[in-house]
Formats: C-alpha cells, structure tokens, sequence
C-alpha cells in the first residue's frame, strides 16, 4: 500500500514538473508570408541540452526523440 502511494507521488510531481518546462506557441506568420502553425516547446532557458529536439530525449506532444547532439548538462548556448 505505501509503495503505491511513493509512486503514486513520484509519478504525479513527474507530470507537474513536465507541464511546468514547456511554452504553448501561437501560431504566427513570419516576415516572409509562411505561416507557423501554433505548437509546444520546452521553455526557453540558457542550456540546449533539455531541449526536446536534443539527443536523449523525448518530445512528450509528439513522441519524437531528439536528434541534435548535447553540448554537455548546463552548457551555455554562448559555448556550444
């Protein structure tokens, strides 16, 4: 019974935390006529290693699995 409860926990701050790290996008056109159909992405910060589109991890709207490669946990975008 208590094992279900931790879980039950852990999975539930699982969810809260990855609600939190992402940025709903309206749609939009750019400057060029194209129009950008409205999305999710993770929020903006200054590491690309938690990115979704990076290596290792998982598009959680999508299911895709990231493709670029980490320049290493907390490297700046100024030093990748």
């Amino acid at each position: 019974m208590m094992k279900k409860i931790v879980l039950s926990l852990i999975a539930t701050l699982f969810i809260i935390t990855s609600t939190l790290a992402d940025t709903s996008v309206k749609g939009y056109y750019k400057s060029n006529g194209i129009y950008v159909e409205p999305h999710h992405r993770s929020s903006p910060n200054s590491t690309k290693s938690d990115n979704w589109s990076t290596s290792g991890n998982t598009n959680p709207y999508t299911g895709e699995k990231g493709t670029r490669r980490s320049c290493g946990v907390g490297s700046s975008l100024l030093n990748c």
